[in-house]
């Protein structure tokens, strides 16, 4: 027995159909932030990764001196 087809159901709506509405719906239920807060969250964001950015590369830094210094000590 074939299996059924979505357009055998005339009252079916495709899945592409049906995603683009309920998208649409949930969208209308975010709570979004007001423009004070985006900036205020961006620039906290912005400093942190710099932060990050000076750590992880001092730690580099620091690494490979370390590397360097070894491989100095036993002549490799």
């Amino acid at each position: 027995m074939a299996e059924r087809v979505l357009l055998d159901d005339p009252n079916q709506k495709p899945p592409l159909v049906t995603f683009v509405r309920e998208s649409r719906v949930e969208m209308t239920k975010v709570d979004w932030p007001d423009r004070k807060t985006t900036r205020n969250l961006t620039i906290v964001v912005i400093a942190l990764s710099a932060i990050m950015a000076a750590v992880l590369g001092t730690f580099d830094l620091l690494l490979t001196y370390l590397y360097n210094g070894l491989q100095t000590l036993f002549g490799v």
